[in-house]
């Protein structure tokens, strides 16, 4: 069997939630497409409530979709639901393990929902992965809280699937634990595991994926490889330590000032519209003598705000 071009398609997706007593009908999604590319570590961005969940619940099968298409590693939801669901794995935000199994056990019974033979289970392969080799008979209760995590990893991967969708994984947890985590992660990407992640920490995902889907209010706004995104903002700061430290940020023609707490400023300017020259020119204008410049380009934050906060409510929404 050929290999899809997408590990996940998604085609004119709506969900749309009934009213109850209590609220109103809300459409969580409005027509979403999205084509996963195989391989790669994809990042589903938004603020809260922008529909990310019902996406990746929908995907999961734990919410219906109420029209569009969805296709899991080339297989259509509707029409082969087991062999969609069975391609991916989920790892939410909550972490669901039962706190009277052991991490081997636990592994052991997700194992068996998904028809894995005991000769092809993987289990201490997957604890010893994962740092929890020396956890595997304790009980999870007995588990810290990066334990726990790294467990709800474990089990998502316990049928091998082709895809595996991290929700928000590393949320609360030690800078280590991330660290070991996103060295596991890249591991799998490497040996052809496709990542689909949605995190708050927006460095992570900068530093990790290959292309980034932004949605905002159950649209997508952006999905492009994360360098084009980045290259979207035009807007570069200069950071100047002047030779005397300064109490207000100075007025210079024509760019933005914001003073710093160490006595310098940042000047911002549009790449197409001036240069850093033009930046020193107005600097040296208004008197200021420069102790040392620096230069700094946008991050994924920057392009996150302007695509989500300062993006207008969508018509009939």
């Amino acid at each position: 069997m050929d290999l899809p071009d997408y590990a996940i398609e998604a085609k004119g997706l709506f969900k749309t939630y009934a009213a109850t007593k209590t609220t109103p009908e809300m459409q969580a999604l409005k027509g979403i497409d999205l084509a996963i590319p195989r391989g790669s570590i994809f990042g589903l961005l938004g603020p809260n409530g922008a529909g990310k969940s019902t996406f990746i619940n929908i995907l999961s099968g734990l919410c219906r979709k109420t029209s569009g298409s969805v296709s899991i590693w080339g297989r259509d939801i509707d029409e082969r639901p087991r062999d969609a669901r069975a391609a991916i794995g989920v790892v939410p935000q909550e972490i669901a393990a039962d706190p009277f199994f052991t991490p081997f056990e636990a592994l052991e019974v997700a194992a068996g929902m998904y028809a894995v033979p005991k000769s092809e289970r993987r289990t201490m392969e997957l604890l010893t992965a994962l740092g929890l080799a020396d956890k595997s008979k304790a009980y999870v209760r007995q588990l810290s809280g990066g334990m726990k995590r790294r467990l709800m990893v474990a089990k998502a991967m316990v049928h091998n699937p082709p895809v595996l969708i991290l929700d928000e994984p590393t949320a609360g947890v030690d800078v280590e634990l991330r660290r070991q985590l996103w060295a596991y992660v890249v591991e799998l990407n490497r040996k052809g595991v496709t990542i689909v992640l949605t995190t708050h920490y927006l460095e992570e995902a900068q530093e990790l994926c290959d292309q980034i889907a932004i949605i905002n209010r159950g649209q997508v706004v952006a999905c492009e490889p994360t360098t084009t995104l980045l290259a979207r903002m035009d807007t570069r700061k200069v950071l100047v330590t002047p030779e005397e430290p300064q109490t207000t940020a100075p007025v210079l023609k024509g760019f933005e000032t914001l003073l710093l707490p160490s006595g310098g400023f940042s000047v911002s300017y549009r790449t197409g519209q001036s240069s850093v020259e033009q930046v020193l020119a107005a600097i040296r204008s208004a008197g200021l003598h420069i102790k040392d410049i620096s230069t700094e380009d946008p991050d994924l934050e920057d392009v996150f705000v302007s695509l989500t906060y300062a993006a207008p409510e969508p018509v009939g929404a």
